[in-house]
């Protein structure tokens, strides 16, 4: 098994047992022990320690995590999209991979569709439809 796989493999199931709510649960179980706690150790600068570094810690992980799983989901939801724009007839096949273009190209795009959107809804207030092949 490569470490791509591995990796891949790793978060996707860390993402999952991340987002259960059992975890969720037991983070604010371990914050309230740690409260408990504090009597115990004077509220001392140790015991403030360990929320921060053991949060800190844990947030840094997460941000990766959350980071790879979105870049997954985007990546997903791009080819879905993709196959959409190309299986459908009238669609334009430039829209094709459009989020690897560069902005002012984008742009351009927006533009472009800003403005048969502007058109749409004026049929609508005409009470014309809105619906056609797109030039």
């Amino acid at each position: 098994m490569n470490s791509k796989t591995w990796y891949a493999n790793f978060t996707k199931k860390f993402a999952k047992l991340t987002g259960k709510s059992l975890t969720f649960v037991l983070s604010i179980l371990l914050i309230v022990v740690w409260l408990i706690s504090g009597p115990f150790f004077n509220f001392s600068d140790t015991w403030q320690l360990v929320i921060n570094t053991s949060t800190t810690i844990i947030t840094f992980i997460m941000v990766f995590l959350i980071q790879n799983t979105q870049n997954r989901d985007t990546e997903a939801i791009q080819v879905k999209l993709d196959e959409l724009i190309r299986a459908t007839k009238g669609a334009h096949n430039a829209l094709l991979d459009l989020e690897e273009l560069e902005e002012d190209q984008i742009d351009l795009f927006r533009e472009k569709y800003e403005t048969l959107a502007t058109k749409a809804r004026e049929q609508l207030t005409r009470g014309e439809e809105d619906t056609d092949i797109p030039s």
